[in-house]
């Protein structure tokens, strides 16, 4: 079973050539997840910020989420570097189809 968010909150996804982020905009703080994009069929999660202003929400799993949501569309892989990416993959069975 999936603990991952309904959210109340909207994600932005801004993407350049070679790199990547994720946004989450409340009350004045920023939440993102930043990756690099490893040719065409790979992206790699480097960093997961959340502030503490939003810590409890479910932000840094969602911006993970969501992440998988687009890749799997795509069908790329994700390598997740970042500590909190991992740590979210390691929780989350059910996204390891993406897993490089």
């Amino acid at each position: 079973m999936s603990d991952v968010p309904k959210t109340s909150f909207t994600i932005e996804h801004v993407s350049s050539d070679t790199k990547g982020r994720y946004l989450v905009k409340l009350n004045g703080a920023t939440a993102e997840m930043t990756y690099s994009k490893a040719g065409d069929s790979m992206i790699i999660i480097d960093s997961t910020e959340v502030p503490d202003a939003m810590r409890g929400q479910k932000v840094g799993v969602a911006l993970v989420a969501k992440a998988v949501e687009d890749v799997r569309l795509s069908g790329k892989k994700i390598m997740p570097l970042c500590p909190f990416a991992k740590a979210q993959f390691a929780r989350h069975s059910e996204w390891r189809d993406v897993l490089m």
